[in-house]
């Protein structure tokens, strides 16, 4: 696995994935993704987050900090947050609204270090349910472009 250091500049990841959008990102905050407050059926997406399925969009939030990066993805989340899933297991306290930022197939065995701080990210949104090599089902998926990473050093 090669892991790429903290310098990692994942703010830029918006400019180039952008740069080969035929139009600019939908700007979309993790409170467009829920109606609220939630009702008697649970959590219900609203019009919004229905429209952007399959766009590209620009997304501002926080990288969960996990005890182990998983290769190829990190969750983005509308708070910092920390996971102990040694400790914790399945009980986490991850927002509803956490999205699972995939990376291009072709850099599947990246490791993107932590990033403290805001990250402003596009990509294509997906929203249903799928389950990982893991068994962790997400609802919400941003897929990086394939040259978003390219540009970012590597070290191992």
């Amino acid at each position: 696995m090669r892991l790429l250091p903290v310098l990692l500049a994942l703010t830029g990841l918006a400019a180039a994935h952008s740069a080969h959008a035929a139009e600019p990102p939908l700007a979309l905050s993790f409170g467009d993704f829920f109606v609220q407050p939630a009702g008697p059926r649970g959590l219900e997406p609203t019009a919004r987050l229905l429209a952007a399925r399959g766009r590209e969009v620009r997304l501002v939030g926080f990288m969960v900090q996990r005890e182990q990066a998983q290769p190829g993805r990190f969750l983005l989340t509308p708070r910092p947050v920390s996971m102990a899933e040694h400790a914790d297991g399945e009980a986490d306290d991850l927002p509803a609204a956490t999205v699972t930022v995939l990376l291009p197939p072709g850099q599947r065995d990246r490791v993107v270090a932590h990033q403290a701080g805001p990250l402003a990210l596009s990509g294509r949104l997906e929203y249903g349910p799928a389950e990982d090599e893991t068994g962790r089902v997400s609802w919400l998926r941003l897929h990086l472009a394939p040259d978003a990473l390219a540009t970012a050093p590597q070290s191992h």
